[in-house]
């Protein structure tokens, strides 16, 4: 003889609410993660896969700061004519021209004729804020970016957000071709490049939600006291 269990009351139930609602919350966990491990493959794809254009032209070079690799490269890009002008957005206050003319070991013409520094910048927003306004001021349309190949991407995503019009071009910078390594072994690489996902995916965001996160600006009060103190 079969013996049946009385049916589970309440919210416990096999079909209760609360049974119910974790199994929502479940599969929207899994979703979500499946979504945030998909999206930091397409952004690993997008990274290794950058390669600097080959005899590329443009009417301006834009440099993010970050290292004086990625400014080296934008000073040659731009003796080598591949732009009529550079800015190098985002250098700390102390940093004078002649200083970071002398690190790069560039030709003082070469300085003083076509090469804008930037000393508003504090982060990758500032740098988009202040590219913008000097391709606006000085009515560019075709723009080489030049930073490390990590940091491409979010600073694409923040340039194309304040300006539609202007034909940005990535140049990346590549210390390491990641390309032909196995990054992801490499604790290090690793954790910049999951850094600089959660950056881009919270830069995506506020670009979907709208929301502002300040204009990532200096203001003249700030450099002129700043320019008293060198960078640590």
């Amino acid at each position: 003889m079969i013996v049946l269990q009385p049916e589970q009351k309440g919210w416990f139930r096999r079909k209760g609410p609360l049974r119910r609602a974790l199994r929502y919350i479940g599969i929207t966990l899994i979703l979500l993660a499946a979504l945030i491990f998909g999206g930091f493959l397409w952004f690993a794809d997008a990274v290794t896969s950058l390669k600097a254009p080959d005899g590329v032209k443009a009417d301006a070079i834009v440099v993010l700061t970050g290292g004086y690799q990625r400014i080296d490269q934008a000073i040659g890009l731009l003796r080598d004519g591949a732009g009529q002008r550079l800015l190098i957005s985002g250098a700390h206050p102390s940093a004078s021209p002649a200083s970071i003319r002398r690190a790069t070991q560039a030709s003082p013409d070469l300085f003083k004729c076509c090469v804008d520094i930037g000393y508003e910048a504090i982060d990758t927003i500032g740098n988009a804020n202040e590219i913008t306004r000097w391709i606006s001021d000085h009515n560019y349309a075709r723009v080489l970016v030049v930073t490390n190949n990590y940091h491409m991407p979010r600073s694409l995503l923040e340039l194309r957000r304040r300006d539609h019009r202007t034909d940005f071009i990535p140049y990346p910078v590549i210390n390491s071709d990641l390309s032909r390594k196995a990054w992801f072994t490499e604790p290090d690489v690793l954790r910049l490049m999951l850094a600089e996902y959660a950056k881009m995916a919270a830069a995506s965001l506020r670009a979907v939600i709208g929301y502002s996160q300040g204009d990532g600006l200096r203001s003249e009060q700030q450099i002129e006291k700043e320019s008293a103190h060198p960078h640590r």
